[in-house]
């Protein structure tokens, strides 16, 4: 594990938005902007198993994610890692997300049948700016 700067773990703590850039089954790029929180070592986001980002992490599990600083968009992290999975067989990561960013208890926007994943990544590599 590569270990954040000091000077920008802050960054991890806050409301910002997570880029999400995975690799597509033509090779092509995909980015996609997610919540996230961050357990001290480990970035976390949710996902559903019909999205394109989940069947990418999927069959390629190496990931990349850049955060802006949501009161200095010139200062970010990027980790770089590979991805794991664990279903949120409870809700209970995606609702702490809900609560995180929009105050509510529970996130109840999912379609029927939609199975939720807890997406973690360990960074392997860290580029700070700003």
């Amino acid at each position: 594990m590569t270990a954040i700067p000091d000077s920008h773990e802050d960054i991890l703590g806050a409301n910002g938005i997570a880029h999400v850039a995975t690799i597509g089954p033509d090779g092509e790029p995909h980015s996609s902007p997610v919540w996230f929180d961050w357990d001290g070592e480990q970035l976390l986001f949710s996902q559903v198993t019909q999205r394109q980002k989940y069947q990418n992490l999927q069959r390629d599990p190496r990931v990349a994610v850049s955060i802006l600083d949501p009161d200095n968009p010139y200062r970010n992290v990027e980790i770089r890692g590979t991805a794991e999975f664990e279903e949120d067989t409870d809700r209970s990561f995606v609702n702490s997300l809900a609560k995180k960013y929009m105050g509510e208890d529970s996130y109840d926007y999912d379609e029927p049948g939609d199975v939720r994943m807890i997406i973690s990544v360990e960074p392997d590599h860290v580029t700070t700016f700003g």
